[in-house]
């Protein structure tokens, strides 16, 4: 098989612009302690990862090495993460008035959410450069995600998330061997942890978007969508979004394909979707703000959106606009009617996150701000069977020798 090197030139500052020798180990900003981006050579990684060459390569994030930050195949740690499927939704499309509405189903990702995307490409990354130990804060998926790959690289893994998330992401960080403490707090204060930290331990901070892996490896969303659409963009992205990192990286993915050749200057209409109990992108989005403030006391049931700040807010809104997009809360209970929506009409068992995502598509359909025409896609970015806590119903026991066993069925049958 074929090895494609990496064209990455180096890592630039996305508000000040200074450029940075890409193979030191980074975070934010030395300049401003904002966000920083990785750069290629897209001249020179078009010269070899081109439509024909794609039709022989393995399905998988790593098919696209050219425009990812590892030099050394043998870094880049595989689990089988991307390649996911991109599924009609027929049912629930005409539910909801959008018969081209179509979902990424990220839950196929290894530890079942579209984190692996971006942990796999971070934990390769930070490997190359010799770290040996990973601390994150996470609402959950992030930190399964983490956990697995860095067992997978042989290095140590410490996360620290709020001690009302979900306990199955606890179990699974602790099967794979990863250091698990529990904060009083919401994911900002599990961050402020691990910022305090960090340095004195030795541990290299992953956190959303501050470093410049992670968005790297989600911008793979933005490539294999746009494959799979016969390299073409739909007209609309609707996305789950803490702290963003899959907006900022698909947004960027477009750029980079549209210089590489594969597509034209057409953009997606690019949806934010929060909870109304924490959204601060879209109180941000909604007020004309460039940044968006904490939001205080964020209360959610779905853990993924429960991030009352974001580092990267002004990227996430420069793309929402730049894009003719927009920013929508949806209650809890419009979410988990969402959830049993595309559970129900079309087999997908999905995380709450998604589910929000669906109500927001009813919304904006119902609005008229997409059209029964629009080829819309919903980012299916977690699998539901990390919230089986959120599916309540009573279940009847049954006595195979009762003389009433078929009144009983019957009862239930039709409750």
């Amino acid at each position: 098989m074929l090895v494609f090197e990496s064209a990455m030139t180096s890592i630039v500052g996305s508000e000040s612009g200074k450029r940075y020798d890409p193979d030191q180990l980074l975070t934010v900003d030395p300049e401003d302690g904002k966000v920083l981006l990785v750069e290629y050579d897209l001249e020179r990684a078009a010269r070899t990862l081109t439509k024909e060459s794609l039709l022989t390569r393995p399905w998988d994030l790593w098919r696209y090495a050219e425009v990812m930050p590892v030099r050394a195949d043998e870094h880049r740690l595989r689990l089988g993460e991307g390649g996911t499927p991109l599924l009609a939704a027929p049912r629930l499309g005409a539910s909801i008035g959008l018969p081209n509405l179509l979902v990424k189903d990220e839950g196929r990702n290894p530890t079942g959410s579209f984190k692996a995307r971006g942990l796999g490409a971070a934990v390769s990354r930070a490997r190359e450069l010799g770290v040996k130990a990973i601390a994150l804060p996470s609402a959950g998926n992030a930190a399964a995600a983490a956990s697995a790959y860095l067992a997978r690289g042989g290095m140590e893994a410490v996360v620290f998330m709020p001690k009302d998330a979900p306990p199955t992401f606890m179990r699974e960080c602790r099967a794979l061997g990863a250091k698990v403490f529990l904060v009083d707090g919401l994911i900002n204060d599990a961050g402020a942890i691990v910022k305090a930290h960090a340095e004195e331990r030795g541990w290299f901070d992953v956190s959303t978007l501050k470093e410049p892996y992670r968005a790297e490896g989600k911008k793979t969303m933005g490539y294999e969508l746009v494959e799979q659409l016969g390299w073409q963009v739909p007209d609309a992205i609707i996305y789950p979004t803490g702290g963003g990192t899959g907006i900022v990286g698909m947004w960027k993915a477009f750029d980079e394909l549209e210089q590489m050749g594969f597509i034209g200057s057409q953009r997606p209409k690019m949806v934010v979707v929060q909870a109304t109990g924490c959204a601060p992108i879209v109180r941000a989005f909604e007020s004309g703000e460039r940044h968006a403030p904490l939001w205080e006391n964020a209360s959610t049931i779905a853990p993924g959106v429960r991030v009352p700040v974001a580092i990267g807010d002004y990227l996430i809104l420069d793309a929402v606009r730049a894009s003719n997009g927009t920013a929508i809360a949806v209650t809890d209970e419009r979410l988990l009617e969402g959830t049993h929506a595309i559970s129900s009409l079309e087999g997908m068992h999905m995380s709450p996150e998604v589910g929000a995502c669906v109500a927001a598509a009813e919304e904006l359909r119902a609005s008229n701000f997409l059209s029964e025409s629009d080829r819309v896609v919903i980012f299916g970015t977690g699998s539901g069977l990390m919230h089986v806590d959120l599916v309540e119903g009573e279940y009847p026991v049954l006595d195979p020798a009762a003389s009433n066993l078929a009144e009983t069925i019957d009862t239930w049958y039709e409750a």
